[in-house]
């Protein structure tokens, strides 16, 4: 009997790391999986509930770490197959210093040690903000990259996958990154941006919806695409996952009311000309506790590019039959709200 493989997984209580570490686990990999503080049940509990869902919690050990600290990754990660770097901090409104910080002394980290550790191949993951959405127009491969520094989010992605590509080709390390587009579907513990709107959104809290371009993927499907990443020998490169593109936050929203006429949400989107009003809603909102996510300059930022995102690599060489639109939407609406 074949011995199994065993996989790292940096920031296994994340999103996107927690759906690696079942799909790893139900195509028969171990996975050892690091969170910061293995004592807060909202980082572990989750993640250990998919071993004991699928009757092999022999197959996960977590352990704890910070990728901010440089010591003691090499000793974690000694004897592994491979290394899959998931850990960062998805989020538009903390602190830059702690984005930028997680983003890049994390990556000279973990890559340092794969480095000392002879990891034979590292999967990386990075985001669509690496790639950008310029020109407009035109659609964007994997051998684009961003020009704008629009948010911290967006310059620490792309400042630390191009460390990562400059520490593979120093120490020679065989790696793979996949760049996902707007991440839906349920299994989050917290809500990343690429879905919070959707409780205002059912709610009807916004009557109309703004035509911002986001490429979308179900996070099953960036899951798949890392293991296949790590399997399929030839990969090599970039993989953009975002196989729903031209897709925009008005998309979302008429998916969300055609898939649940007793939700709320907006049907019509606004003209981009009076746009003005959404910014306007938004400043008000935030005056009585609401997180702002449409400032002036943001929105402006949107509107240089647009979704027009080829995702035909991944779908070519690791062989990614993509969950559909509607699954994404449903999926994501009933991790919200299951009586819909």
């Amino acid at each position: 009997m074949t011995t199994p493989k065993t996989i790292f997984v940096t920031g296994v209580n994340g999103h996107i790391g927690n759906h690696i570490v079942r799909d790893l686990l139900e195509n028969g990999y171990k996975v050892i999986g690091s969170v910061r503080d293995l004592t807060d049940p909202l980082k572990v509990d989750h993640v250990r509930q998919h071993a004991i869902d699928l009757n092999c919690e022999e197959n996960l050990q977590l352990v704890e770490g910070d990728v901010l600290d440089a010591d003691g990754w090499m000793e974690k990660i000694e004897g592994c197959d491979a290394l899959f770097h998931t850990a960062t901090v998805y989020s538009n409104s903390k602190d830059a210093e702690i984005i930028l910080d997680t983003a890049n002394k994390g990556t000279t980290h973990l890559l340092t040690a794969a480095k000392n550790a002879n990891i034979p191949r590292v999967i990386y993951t990075s985001s669509i903000a690496a790639v950008g959405s310029l020109p407009k127009g035109r659609e964007k491969t994997e051998e684009d990259w961003q020009t704008q520094r629009s948010s911290p989010y967006t310059i620490a992605k792309t400042e630390s996958e191009k460390q990562a590509w400059s520490l593979a080709e120093k120490y020679d390390l065989d790696l793979r990154v996949i760049n996902p587009g707007g991440v839906l579907g349920g299994g989050f513990v917290e809500p990343t941006p690429s879905v919070d709107y959707f409780p205002d959104a059912i709610a009807g809290k916004f009557p109309v919806a703004p035509k911002i371009p986001i490429p979308i993927v179900h996070v099953r499907d960036v899951a798949r695409a890392h293991r296949r990443a790590f399997e399929v020998d030839e990969a090599e490169g970039r993989f953009i996952v975002a196989p729903h593109k031209n897709k925009t936050i008005a998309d979302v929203c008429r998916a969300i009311r055609e898939l649940y006429p007793n939700s709320k949400s907006p049907r019509y989107a606004i003209p981009r000309s009076l746009m003005f009003i959404v910014v306007f809603q938004d400043w008000l909102m935030s005056k009585f506790g609401a997180k702002r996510r449409m400032t002036r300059k943001a929105v402006k930022g949107y509107f240089r590019g647009d979704a027009n995102i080829s995702s035909q690599k991944a779908t070519e060489v690791l062989g990614i039959k993509w969950e559909t639109f509607e699954a994404c939407i449903r999926d994501t609406v009933e991790a919200f709200d299951s009586e819909l």
